[in-house]
């Protein structure tokens, strides 16, 4: 079974710059997370957004690169029963002209 998560949208304060860490900014997360479904390993899409924004907005991350393994951490230890895990951060709106991103993904 495949759980797919499309930009989820956060405002949280993460990044190293004076002005980041004093006014939240959006962030995009998207995820894809592979397990195998039974009745025991039923995994709430609902509840994993939530754990995605708690961990987001309790951490303030200071870099992109640790949010995405903030984020894998704390899905891997809620449903260690996952087979694989890609996940993508966002930052689209620091830099005018664009959006930069993170991803990587995980085999389990």
């Amino acid at each position: 079974m495949k759980i797919l998560v499309e930009a989820l949208e956060c405002k949280v304060i993460i990044g190293l710059l004076d002005f980041e860490r004093e006014r939240t900014q959006r962030v995009l997360v998207d995820l894809e997370l592979n397990y195998n479904y039974s009745s025991e390993t039923f995994i709430d899409y609902a509840d994993l957004v939530l754990l995605i924004e708690k961990e987001l907005k309790e951490k303030r991350y200071k870099l992109l690169e640790e949010a995405l393994l903030g984020i894998k951490a704390v899905i891997c230890r809620a449903y260690p029963h996952i087979l694989s895990l890609t996940l993508k951060v966002a930052k689209p709106d620091i830099i005018s002209n664009c959006s930069v991103a993170l991803s990587d993904s995980w085999t389990f």
